[in-house]
């Protein structure tokens, strides 16, 4: 279900990625199901008085009800319900033993491609953004997916040599489905892997820059060679690596707020490539006021935008917070999302 303003296939959208736009800062919601069925007509009551906000239900039926399942890497997965996402339960390669007989799946089958080229040129004919997606947890989580957290670290440590292999094979992977996005003719492609623990990287940053930043420059390289816009969502602490993402081809990037830190974000970020700010889930908008909360949307817009564009918002809205504070995002989108509009200097 949607409400609003359909921002996620809007190509006014690559307007503002390329920050030759107007200064309208698009403004997205992901709500999870449980709270709008328990308060439905609340959110009717915010829905219509935010149409320029686009509100979207966090509703896979994989994640309703708590269950366990197994993904394409082999890797099992349990989920809790509620629509929330899940972790590994059970890693294939929790030992280095079983590495000589594991197979990767195929990048014939990440997808229906077939579909996949049906779907871009009906974007096209109807002029909507054409995006090809990259499953979360692409490559960093995914090593830690298939080794467990704690291995992982320890091949770090160690140089392990399988895991040298295991990221060839991980790569090599994502760069052929990189390259039949691609060959579509995608207007953007969505990755996702989170990089950053609540205060530090995982790892030191020369460590992240020897082992997982080649991959990245692999796969973002061809992308922005055939003018394709790279997004990348990441949570956690990331302020080390910046420069390093922006340098690899990221021109979009998902960061969240109050753990990288405004400041730092202008800093490294702003004017080189666009954020798309993932508003706060952990303080504000769960323990704050409403008043804090309009304070803290409009800080981030005025902080971060301009009136050429380079930024978006989004936030997702989970059980436990409370819903007037939900509704004050909402609201608070709305109210500020053109601040930068018509503004007569360009900082663009």
């Amino acid at each position: 279900m949607h409400w609003g303003k359909d921002w996620d296939h809007n190509a006014e959208i690559l307007h503002i990625i390329r920050r030759t736009g107007n200064g309208i800062v698009p403004v997205r919601v992901s709500l999870n199901r449980t709270i709008w069925e328990s308060n439905r007509d609340y959110f009717a009551t915010i829905f219509a008085k935010a149409p320029d906000v686009s509100i979207t239900l966090d509703q896979n039926p994989a994640r309703e009800h708590e269950n366990e399942s197994t993904d394409a890497w082999g890797c099992r997965w349990h989920y809790p319900g509620q629509y929330l996402d899940g972790q590994v339960v059970s890693h294939p390669l929790d030992d280095w033993s079983k590495w000589r007989t594991y197979r990767s799946p195929d990048p014939a089958d990440y997808t229906d491609w077939d579909r996949a080229r049906a779907d871009a040129a009906e974007a096209r004919r109807k002029g909507q953004l054409v995006i090809g997606h990259i499953e979360h947890g692409f490559f960093y989580l995914r090593l830690s997916y298939l080794r467990g957290f704690e291995n992982l670290m320890l091949d770090i440590a160690d140089n392990r040599p399988e895991l040298h292999e295991l990221i060839a094979v991980i790569t090599d992977y994502w760069a052929e489905v990189v390259r039949r996005w691609i060959e579509i003719g995608v207007d953007m492609i969505v990755f996702g892997d989170d990089l950053g623990h609540q205060n530090a990287l995982p790892m030191r940053p020369d460590r992240w820059r020897d082992l997982i930043l080649p991959t990245y420059r692999r796969l973002f390289a061809p992308c922005r060679e055939h003018g394709i816009e790279v997004y990348l969502h990441t949570d956690g602490y990331i302020v080390d690596i910046i420069p390093d993402l922006i340098a690899a081809g990221v021109t979009v990037l998902n960061p969240q707020d109050l753990v990288n830190g405004l400041g730092s974000l202008k800093r490294l970020a702003w004017g080189k490539t666009t954020l798309d700010l993932d508003i706060d889930r952990q303080h504000i908008t769960v323990f704050g006021t409403p008043a804090e909360i309009r304070e803290h949307i409009a800080n981030c817009i005025r902080t971060l935008g301009s009136p050429r564009g380079g930024l978006m918002l989004i936030y997702g809205a989970y059980p436990g917070t409370p819903v007037e504070n939900i509704g004050a995002v909402i609201q608070a989108m709305q109210e500020y999302h053109t601040w930068w509009c018509d503004k007569s200097s360009d900082q663009g």
